[in-house]
């Protein structure tokens, strides 16, 4: 068996860094589970000189298990410890663009971009096809998207991935940062935003971007698209194919910042509709539709504050949906404090 140290990324909060390294390491162990049959074995939090590692052993691991692990979200440089020394093992990450794609917004109620990693990784390894990660192309739905940390974390994938808002604010938001990204960075790509008509009613807005991670890959057709939608995310099949998304990541509302208008939801002012602060009531609501336009054996993960719902009333709003929560101890290790508010946690179901 050979010992491996995972060196854990220094560019966090102050309170997320407190929880990095236990993260990373629940992370590993599903990866481990899942997609490396179990050959990670003695995953642990360690320290070496003052800073924290998280370290594991391992036989027999391929250049695309490591292209797998390259992708861990609070992984900084990976090595080989042998007699007390590291060798450094040379990374193989997915990413196309600079973090800054990633960093560069700054707003209240952002999710962590490095928990948004996490989230969007343990997804994909809930699918029966987790290797596909990297070996395919995964198409990803957020069906809260907020202004766009998941689907700047697709791109950064080269996947193509879809949103659902229902904040136009947030919607227009989202839509300026990309289109000024991608001019600022010299991104090959079009972008247009128009109305959503069905039967001469406006049902909402559409983003749509096709874009190349170069020039050359654009002109030769190999493109990417990200789409937006401005509409309540419990009418998310009036927009988008059954069957048509292989992950479907979001952040539940956490009762303090975020919210999402319910089917049935009471008339609030102005005879609109209350925006739910509640994660089971707008999943009670809205997880049915997202289910079918989920494929057969692809995956959903949710993170939530667990002030604000309890984890076996998430389950049970995706097991009566028909689908397979995991729950594996490999999957309960990522619960974490936020703020006084909140402490999130995630989970993860697939669709048989």
């Amino acid at each position: 068996m050979t010992a491996y140290g995972l060196l854990v990324s220094h560019s966090h909060n102050r309170v997320y860094a407190q929880a990095a390294a236990a993260l990373v390491k629940a992370e590993l162990t599903v990866f481990s589970e899942r997609a490396l049959g179990g050959r990670v074995r003695d995953v642990r939090e360690t320290a070496i000189g003052g800073v924290p590692y998280v370290t594991f052993s391992a036989d027999g691991l391929t250049e695309q298990d490591v292209r797998l692990l390259s992708n861990l979200s609070s992984l900084y440089a990976l090595f080989q410890i042998e007699d007390e020394l590291l060798r450094p093992v040379p990374l193989q990450p997915l990413d196309l663009f600079g973090s800054d794609l990633l960093t560069i917004q700054k707003y209240s109620g952002k999710t962590n971009e490095y928990f948004t990693k996490l989230l969007l990784n343990v997804t994909a390894m809930a699918t029966d096809s987790p290797m596909d990660l990297v070996t395919g192309r995964p198409r990803v739905l957020d069906p809260m998207c907020g202004r766009g940390t998941t689907l700047n974390q697709a791109m950064m994938y080269g996947l193509d991935a879809a949103g659902i808002d229902i904040d136009g604010k947030d919607f227009d938001a989202y839509a300026a940062f990309i289109k000024t990204w991608l001019k600022n960075n010299r991104v090959k790509h079009q972008a247009e935003v128009a109305n959503i008509r069905r039967e001469k009613a406006v049902l909402g807005r559409r983003l749509h971007v096709t874009l190349g991670a170069s020039k050359e890959r654009y002109k030769s057709g190999e493109t990417m698209e990200i789409t937006v939608v401005n509409a309540d995310s419990v009418d998310a099949g009036k927009f988008f194919r059954p069957g048509s998304f292989d992950l479907i990541v979001t952040d539940a509302p956490y009762g303090v910042q975020h919210g999402s208008r319910p089917k049935g939801g009471q008339p609030g002012r102005r005879g609109k509709p209350q925006l739910s602060r509640n994660p089971v009531e707008l999943l009670t609501a809205a997880v049915p539709g997202w289910v079918r336009l989920l494929r057969s054996g692809g995956a959903i993960g949710i993170s939530w504050n667990t002030f604000v719902g309890r984890r076996e009333e998430l389950a049970d709003v995706l097991t009566s949906n028909g689908l397979d929560v995991q729950d594996s101890d490999a999957y309960l290790g990522f619960r974490h404090r936020v703020d006084q508010a909140i402490t999130r946690d995630l989970i993860t179901a697939r669709k048989p």
